[in-house]
């Protein structure tokens, strides 16, 4: 019997291309891509303004690593459908979800891209790429958001303005001047299980053109607190390529919440750095809190109104690539709580009482493919 004949599978080649050039269809291509990035890190928190002292750790800590597939298949014309499955994967536990971050399904042509998943609302995501420590335990989303959440519907985290949100549908305007209208809307599912109808509505502005870009977003969480009652994020954001070497970039931020006892409101501050030093480059960011102020009693996510409970946030770090798709970094981040404040790490928390401040040493590796 005559041998089969052996196939070879290059492992180095993470793109499968199908080809199909009849007049019935057109090109479709599948992409497997993915993310590992950990860290070791040596994490304490000061002594709270109760007396509490949380101790100290050494963890390894995953950053939110990610294994995914894409598709497109052209449609005729302009007009192509897209796809994609990314999932979860924890180097640290060894767990994993399947379709538990970015996932989707749309068409995009000369109209724009029009797409329903499971997927980043438009106001987290025009600013993500402003902090180069995003998404780790260093993370702008401490103090900027009021926390993080990977994957939320309208009812399971009601104070994150960054977020994941699930039953989400997305419009994204073609470019014009270089600059696109991202809109984005929550769908109400909830409304069969709890008694007040919640939706999110998120949109940004944003511009790429060249070393510039900028971004204005708002959001509304539409009956989030209580029924009747609108929490709303509104933020400016900034990033210029000064040299090959230099970005600086810089957001502002306002929450507002209505609660059952009143209203309670926060503005934040973030600015960064990343400057090429050698081989690699450093990178620093500086977040900055102001109190909590309005009449509510309640505590939102991280901040609550009232003296003393504002807070800073800074990370310095250098990190070093062995090749386009590994790197090796470094960083020290530290949050500086008053009194009353009860900033903890968005990613990783260390659990804090409130005027601890939670601090981390890490050495981490990241991998692309």
């Amino acid at each position: 019997m005559a041998s089969m004949p052996r196939v070879s599978l290059r492992p180095c080649i993470c793109t499968v291309l199908f080809l199909l050039n009849t007049s019935a269809f057109g090109q479709s291509t599948v992409t497997i891509y993915g993310r590992l990035n950990t860290a070791i890190e040596y994490s304490r928190a000061s002594t709270a303004t109760d007396g509490t002292s949380t101790g100290s750790v050494v963890r390894q800590t995953n950053y939110r690593s990610v294994w995914g597939l894409r598709g497109e298949e052209g449609l005729g014309g302009s007009l192509k459908a897209l796809w994609q499955i990314e999932s979860n994967l924890s180097l640290d536990t060894g767990q994993g979800q399947i379709a538990g971050r970015n996932s989707r399904i749309g068409l995009q042509g000369d109209y724009g891209l029009f797409f329903m998943g499971h997927w980043h609302t438009p106001y987290t995501e025009a600013t993500m790429a402003y902090d180069p420590y995003y998404p780790t335990t260093a993370g702008y989303m401490a103090l900027i958001g009021n926390g993080s959440t990977s994957s939320s519907d309208n009812v399971q985290d009601t104070s994150s303005f960054d977020r994941r949100q699930k039953n989400i549908v997305q419009y994204r305007s073609p470019l014009l001047a270089g600059t696109s209208l991202w809109l984005g809307v929550g769908m109400p599912e909830e409304k069969l299980t709890v008694p007040r109808n919640p939706a999110l509505y998120s949109a940004a502005l944003v511009m790429d053109r060249g070393p510039l870009n900028a971004t204005v977003a708002y959001e509304v969480h539409h009956n989030y607190q209580a029924a009747g009652r609108n929490d709303d994020a509104l933020k400016f954001g900034l990033a210029y390529q000064i040299f090959s070497g230099t970005r600086i970039a810089a957001v502002y931020e306002h929450l507002h919440y209505r609660t059952d006892t009143g209203s309670l409101q926060r503005n934040a501050f973030y600015a960064s750095l990343v400057q090429q030093l050698g081989t690699g480059s450093a990178r620093i960011g500086f977040a900055y809190a102001a109190n909590g102020t309005g009449t509510s009693t309640q505590t939102i996510g991280n901040f609550r109104s009232g003296p003393e409970t504002g807070a800073i946030q800074f990370t310095i770090g250098y990190e070093y690539p062995l090749s386009k798709r590994t790197a090796l970094y470094t960083y020290y981040s530290r949050i500086e709580n008053r009194k009353n404040a009860i900033y903890d790490f968005a990613i990783n928390q260390l659990g804090i009482h409130a005027g601890a401040d939670p601090q981390t040493f890490a050495l981490g590796m990241r991998h692309n493919f």
